[in-house]
C-alpha cells in the first residue's frame, strides 16, 4: 500500500476535524510526536507513517458512526414565507449565498424553492417585474422530507441521495436543516 507523504498527515487529520490527542489516542503514537511530525521537526519512520495513516484510514470509517440529525444539522433555519414575493427570495439567496430555501406557512413547512425555480419561472416568458411580485406559492417546489432529531446519520444520508435538504424535527417543531454541505463535512 502506498501511503501520501508524512507531510500530509496534518491535512488529512484537519479535513476529518480529528485532534492530536484523538490520532494518539487511536494510533498509540504520542501527541508530541504527531504535532513534530506534523510540523517537520522530525523525520518519522516508516512504521509511524504506516500507523498514522492506517489509523486515519479506520477513523475516517467510523465518521458519523452514533451521530443524530440534531448532531450536524444547522440549528439556525433561513426560511421563507409562502406569500413572500420572489424578489424577497432573491435578494436572500443572494445576500447569505443560499441556492435554496425551505418555505413555511406560519411555521408548517410547504415547500422550498431554490435558484432554479426561479430561472424556470423567467424561462417561460414572464417579465421581471411579474416574476418579482409573484407569491413564493406560485412557483416553489416539493417540501423537504422532515426527520425526528433522533434520526441517525447514516439514515439522513441515504435519503441525502433523493434531496437536496432535510428539515429536522424536535417533537414536530422544526429544529435546524442539513443540506448536503453539512453532509459533507463528515467526510
Amino acid at each position: 500500500m502506498k501511503f501520501p507523504p508524512a507531510s500530509d498527515i496534518r491535512r488529512l487529520r484537519l479535513s476529518m476535524d480529528i485532534t492530536q490527542a484523538q490520532l494518539a489516542a487511536k494510533s498509540g503514537i504520542s501527541q508530541s510526536t504527531i504535532a513534530k511530525i506534523e510540523r517537520g521537526k522530525i523525520s518519522p519512520s516508516y512504521e509511524i507513517v504506516v500507523t498514522l495513516f492506517e489509523t486515519l484510514d479506520s477513523m475516517k470509517h467510523d465518521i458519523g458512526k452514533g451521530l443524530t440529525a440534531a448532531d450536524v444539522c444547522s440549528n439556525k433555519v433561513v426560511s421563507v414565507q409562502s406569500s413572500d414575493p420572489i424578489h424577497v427570495v432573491s435578494n436572500l439567496m443572494r445576500t447569505r449565498g443560499y441556492s435554496q430555501l425551505p418555505v413555511f406557512s406560519e411555521s408548517t413547512p410547504v415547500g422550498s424553492i431554490s435558484e432554479r425555480d426561479i430561472f424556470d419561472t423567467l424561462s417561460k416568458g414572464l417579465s421581471m417585474d411579474e416574476v418579482n411580485n409573484m407569491p413564493v406559492s406560485k412557483i416553489m417546489g416539493e417540501t423537504f422530507p422532515v426527520v425526528a432529531d433522533t434520526t441517525p446519520v447514516a439514515t439522513v444520508a441515504i435519503m441525502m441521495n433523493s434531496c437536496n435538504a432535510i428539515l429536522v424535527a424536535d417533537k414536530g417543531k422544526i429544529k435546524g436543516i442539513i443540506s448536503k454541505a453539512d453532509m459533507l463535512k463528515l467526510i
